[in-house]
């Protein structure tokens, strides 16, 4: 019996971390929530994203919170912040950066553009063209930069969060696959509930208090998250699962296009940071359920395009 005891007390001591990080992730989602009112999914789904390290598309309507959301998380979590407005004539200098020649020293020195934050929004970023579209692409993948023949580092943590108008609104341009690859999850805010919608109204000042939320932690502690999350374990028969959702994906009669294996990864990724919001080390096929429609509806091309792609893997049979 004693052994036993200093077992479940080891077993506990291990699992500290965990529960340390979800019960700050936890007053993290409570700060947010009194910004974005009656999204606690949405808001539970940006976390994960930055958790796993990865970039965050919103495709939503103007006006329901994309930015706000944007510059809520770079307060919260203690990041420099920068937005870039994208517009047709937009030029991919205009994110990275430019040489100015300089008299003083005769010779250029290198202006950093907006890219150079931890957290940049990119708003509005099917209004640009696509080249300048593409200027986001070395950021995202490589967390560096490169001008005028010289490779630059971006800051760490590094996280893109992009919102788009839908594709059918005017004087949008549709990204491209390589470019919706990069994303790790896409979500919708959508209208608030009725009851979170009066307390917006029944508000003093119009503007949302982004602005104002204290910093929770460092950028150094969202790293070790992020580190952290690396390690939540995805046993065996988690991974078997996993690969039968990613090759049910392929099915030609149901899919035009499956899921590719960097999007299985990404799908892996996104459940072990859902796992370790909840505290746990482990992941389930819960979460890779909860996660698997952000992960997956911007990449999977269904053939029946009245269902979204995540509804129709789920009703594939992979047992």
């Amino acid at each position: 019996m004693k052994h036993l005891h200093a077992k479940q007390e080891l077993l506990a001591e291990l699992r500290q971390p965990e529960q340390k990080a979800a019960a700050q992730l936890q007053d993290i989602q409570r700060a947010l929530a009194t910004v974005i009112l009656g999204k606690p999914r949405v808001l539970r789904l940006a976390l994960t994203c930055l958790l796993a390290g990865g970039h965050l598309l919103i495709e939503d309507l103007p006006g329901v919170g994309k930015t706000t959301l944007a510059h809520a998380l770079a307060q919260v979590m203690g990041l420099s912040f920068a937005r870039i407005q994208f517009t047709s004539d937009l030029l991919p200098s205009d994110i990275l950066g430019v040489s100015l020649f300089d008299r003083n020293q005769s010779a250029f020195r290198f202006q950093p553009g907006p890219i150079f934050a931890q957290l940049v929004l990119a708003d509005e970023i099917n209004r640009a063209s696509p080249k300048t579209q593409s200027a986001l692409l070395e950021a995202m993948a490589e967390r560096q930069t490169t001008s005028d023949g010289e490779t630059r580092a971006l800051p760490l943590p590094f996280t893109v969060i992009a919102t788009q108008n839908p594709a059918d609104h005017n004087g949008t341009f549709p990204l491209p696959d390589s470019q919706l690859d990069r994303f790790l999850l896409r979500i919708h805010i959508g209208y608030p509930p009725a009851a979170a919608e009066k307390e917006l109204l029944a508000r003093h000042r119009e503007d949302a208090p982004a602005k104002s939320l204290p910093a929770a932690i460092e950028p150094a502690t969202l790293m070790r998250w992020q580190q952290a999350v690396l390690q939540v374990g995805t046993s065996a028969a988690l991974l078997d699962y996993l690969l039968r959702l990613i090759h049910a994906s392929r099915e030609p009669a149901r899919f035009a296009q499956g899921l590719s294996p960097r999007a299985g990864l990404a799908l892996r990724r996104a459940a072990q940071a859902w796992a370790f919001l909840a505290g746990r080390d482990f992941v389930l096929p819960e979460d890779v359920q909860a996660v698997l429609p952000a992960v997956v509806d911007h990449r999977l091309v269904a053939r029946d395009s009245g269902t979204s792609p995540a509804a129709m893997l789920a009703q594939v049979d992979v047992s």
